[in-house]
């Protein structure tokens, strides 16, 4: 979590740190070969609409199923 709001387990909480983290990008992860990596940031405006779209279909279902 990158600020105290943050903190917490709510599918809400949960949904808008994953935006965040998608949209801003800086997430370590390790490639296919090993090697550390980060992610980039979304730059393009039609692009970071597209992914919270998805986000968001992907937040819903979630409700569904703990609904």
């Amino acid at each position: 979590a990158r600020r105290p709001e943050d903190i917490g387990h709510s599918l809400w909480t949960t949904f808008q740190r994953v935006q965040e983290n998608v949209i801003r990008g800086g997430q370590p992860g390790r490639s296919a070969q090993g090697r550390r990596l980060q992610t980039r940031p979304v730059g393009s405006i039609d692009r970071g609409v597209s992914l919270n779209r998805a986000l968001w279909m992907l937040a819903e279902e979630m409700r569904k199923l703990k609904g």
